[in-house]
């Protein structure tokens, strides 16, 4: 037995040699998301704009930020939809690099705040439907007293009917082998799962630093601001 307990504290001590291991995959996972939805709001597609235009936000975005029939409603739509850009496309980039991790983590927990409270709420939590009420993660929640789950299982099942009718038709009328060769269909929901997963990482991300060794904040604080001594890793 102590010879386990040996090697169990020894294992505990190589350990703080790879914190900085999960702080990176949350990073690397996270960077991508965040510059390509910063990306689609920009105009660096359109042809006919260059120079720092290209950079600003696209006035379709600009207008789905402000009209309150079809869009958000939001007040100064043309500034927040480049405060967007600003935290999404370049916070992304400081993300994949480890720079100024949690200060840009700040605007982007905020950004994905806003998007599930005014895009993706009205459409409950998940993402993707589930369309097994038997296997959904909403029957766990059924378990221990949740009542408004109980009409996510029904959804569940009426989304359920509707894919195999959706599949029946494709059968009768598609190449199923081309159709399916990528994957099976699905019925977006478009809830509030992913904004709150990237939210709660994002979380994660303020609280624990970049991460030791893989960022570029710890090399910042262990080289060039060791006389103050820091936490920026």
């Amino acid at each position: 037995m102590s010879l386990l307990l040996s090697i169990y504290n020894k294992f505990l001590n190589k350990l703080p040699n790879f914190d900085g291991v999960p702080a990176l995959l949350l990073r690397l996972y996270l960077a991508p998301v965040f510059i390509m939805a910063g990306f689609s709001k920009t105009q660096l597609l359109n042809e006919e704009v260059s120079g720092i235009a290209s950079f600003m936000a696209d006035p379709n975005i600009i207008a789905w930020f402000g009209n309150s029939d079809w869009g958000l409603g939001l007040p100064f739509p043309a500034l927040l939809a480049n405060l967007v850009i600003l935290a999404e496309f370049f916070g992304g980039w400081l993300l994949l690099v480890g720079a100024l991790t949690r200060l840009i983590s700040i605007p982007l927990m905020f950004t994905m705040i806003m998007a599930a409270s005014t895009v993706h709420a009205p459409n409950g939590w998940f993402a993707i439907t589930p369309t097994n009420p038997d296997t959904s993660a909403a029957k766990m929640m059924t378990w221990i007293g949740f009542e408004q789950a109980e009409a996510s299982l029904e959804n569940s099942i009426q989304t359920g009917n509707r894919l195999e009718k959706m599949r029946e038709i494709i059968a009768e009328n598609g190449n199923t082998d081309w159709l399916y060769e990528k994957g099976n269909i699905v019925v977006l929901n478009n809830g509030i799962e992913f904004s709150a997963t990237y939210f709660i990482m994002l979380l994660a991300l303020f609280f624990i630093g970049a991460g030791r060794y893989t960022s570029v904040d710890y090399y910042i604080s262990k080289n060039l601001l060791s006389n103050n001594k820091p936490n920026f890793k």
